[in-house]
């Protein structure tokens, strides 16, 4: 079994060395736990920054072979970033988290495991971060950000149908096949690619599970709960008409 680890980054030079060293450590353990082998795929968003030779540089210094810097040099989105990483991966699972490793290193593992089959034999397609799940799932959150992920969380339910609990959560893993399968279709560049991606697994016919996951690291959100909001709104109204369409039978 191999695991790939994907990354998107953007302007991340103030955390990225420390982010490699992390997860290197933490992939190196859980290559001997599980008898697997990695790769971690840290997918640069047109970066204006230097993070991208950080974390080469920073992979160089510790031995780390199987750390990869890959991306494209105009930003586009944390969803192009995503895909990008996506479907240059290799492994057998697929997970990604963010740079800030918002919900830490154990839920890599943890995620693995729970692609095993079954008491009837099926495994999931996905298994999506929830911090909905747990009772401490937002703790250390401002009440204005909350209030703003529960809000939005409302608004799909109600559009697009959702019955996951977290479908924003940044913590999400797939089976190789899902992760190429669903990748090679998706087209938003945006935040709002989340939305796309469950929207098209849900379409294929895919098994979603749910875990729950814990915000352990905070920094401030990049998304806008104004403006941002707005769009991924906007953005998740078209989604569902191109989703529909591409998926009709």
């Amino acid at each position: 079994m191999k695991i790939s680890l994907c990354i998107p980054m953007y302007n991340e030079s103030s955390i990225v060395a420390d982010t490699v060293k992390t997860v290197f450590a933490a992939m190196e353990k859980l290559a001997v736990e599980l008898d697997c082998d990695y790769e971690v795929l840290f997918s640069n968003d047109g970066s204006t920054d230097n993070c991208a030779d950080i974390a080469r540089d920073t992979a160089a210094e510790i031995g780390g072979d199987r750390i990869i810097v890959t991306g494209y040099e105009k930003n586009r989105g944390k969803g192009a970033a995503v895909r990008h990483a996506m479907l240059e991966s290799s492994g057998d699972i697929v997970v990604c988290t963010d740079c800030d490793l918002a919900y830490g290193t154990d839920v890599v593992g943890e995620a693995v495991k729970r692609f095993a089959a079954d008491a009837e034999g099926k495994t999931p397609d996905l298994v999506i971060g929830s911090r909905k799940l747990g009772g401490d799932g937002y703790e250390g959150y401002t009440f204005i950000r909350k209030l703003a992920s529960k809000a939005y969380m409302i608004v799909l339910r109600v559009v697009a149908g959702f019955k996951m609990s977290d479908s924003q959560c940044g913590f999400k893993a797939y089976t190789g096949d899902a992760a190429h399968r669903i990748f090679s279709d998706i087209e938003t560049d945006g935040f709002a690619f989340d939305q796309e991606v469950l929207m098209s697994a849900q379409a294929l016919g895919m098994t979603i599970a749910e875990m729950p996951v814990k915000i352990i690291n905070h920094r401030e959100s990049k998304v806008s709960v104004l403006s941002d909001s707005f769009k991924m709104l906007r953005d998740l109204l078209r989604i569902k008409k191109t989703v529909r369409k591409r998926y009709r039978k």
